[in-house]
């Protein structure tokens, strides 16, 4: 049953026998013996692409209901150990500077788990692509997925010091008319997110001529330290370039609304072992953490 959900799941027979570490040749064994058991065709094949039949799909449906209850009658039981590949997106900024450090000593907790890990900010189809839960930043999209908040990271308006040395030091909402900002492009939306601003409780957001625009939150940075424009970003994130000066807080009685992170997976899919221990200790590195 496993077998024949991943690979409906992965749209591969490829896929599925890489994500359960198995040969491919196994794979297509067992779906063999499990149609020839039931007497259906399960699943449409093409030298591209898989898909169920209808019987197959409401064989998976199935499968999904019996698998999510065998799943959560072993992990009831007091010594049930997390065991697996624990396949998670996360953002690289995020990664590494709250989980990374504590990273060893999980593995080492967890001797059964085996982590992998795919890095970026774009939108993931966790079921097709065989992904336990992604990490990410900013505000969500409605979405299927469950959302766990795990975080509101503190955020700042900056600027270089050469920048401001040539458009001045804004010191309100109206004298920021004539400033100019880095875009940041949405990788949900596409769109450029504007400048936001809490100032007496209330959020306002302002947008500014961008000659530059990034959806890359490293070169974003870097296009604030080369004088480009004004930037909003996580503070851990440039807790050193505030240190040696390179940036600028700027408005700081005004800053922007913090940035939420969140934990999403499916909605569907009962959660394992290995994904209840990892949320829970996402949780709790954020939680020991300063954002």
């Amino acid at each position: 049953m496993r077998v024949f959900m991943r690979i409906v799941e992965r749209r591969s027979f490829t896929a599925a026998a890489q994500d359960l570490d198995l040969p491919r040749s196994s794979v297509t064994d067992a779906v063999k013996q499990l149609e020839s058991r039931l007497g259906v065709r399960l699943l449409q094949r093409t030298t591209r692409h898989v898909s169920p039949t209808l019987d197959g799909e409401a064989y998976f449906q199935r499968c999904q209901r019996l698998l999510a209850d065998f799943e959560e009658a072993e992990s009831a039981f007091a010594g049930a150990i997390p065991k697996g590949i624990l396949r998670v997106d996360l953002q690289g900024q995020l990664a590494r500077r709250f989980l990374f450090p504590a990273l060893p000593a999980f593995l080492v907790r967890h001797p059964g788990i085996t982590f992998e890990m795919s890095e970026g900010d774009r939108l993931v189809d966790l079921v097709r692509e065989g992904i336990d839960c992604v990490l990410r930043a900013g505000e969500l999209q409605d979405s299927e997925m469950v959302a766990r908040p795990v975080a509101r990271l503190a955020q700042v308006t900056l600027a270089s010091p050469d920048y401001l040395a040539q458009h001045g030091v804004p010191t309100s909402l109206e004298t920021l008319n004539s400033h100019q900002m880095i875009g940041f492009r949405s990788t949900l939306t596409g769109g450029i997110l504007p400048l936001e601003f809490m100032a007496e409780g209330t959020r306002h957001e302002v947008r500014l001529p961008a000659l530059v625009a990034m959806s890359g939150a490293e070169s974003y940075v870097a296009a604030c330290r080369l004088g480009l424009g004004l930037v909003q970003v996580p503070r851990y994130h440039v807790e050193d370039d505030l240190a040696r000066g390179t940036l600028v807080s700027v408005l700081p009685e005004m800053p922007p609304p913090p940035m939420p992170v969140s934990l999403l997976y499916p909605r569907s899919r009962q959660l394992s072992q290995r994904v209840r221990v990892f949320i829970d200790w996402v949780l709790a590195e954020f939680a020991t953490k300063d954002g």
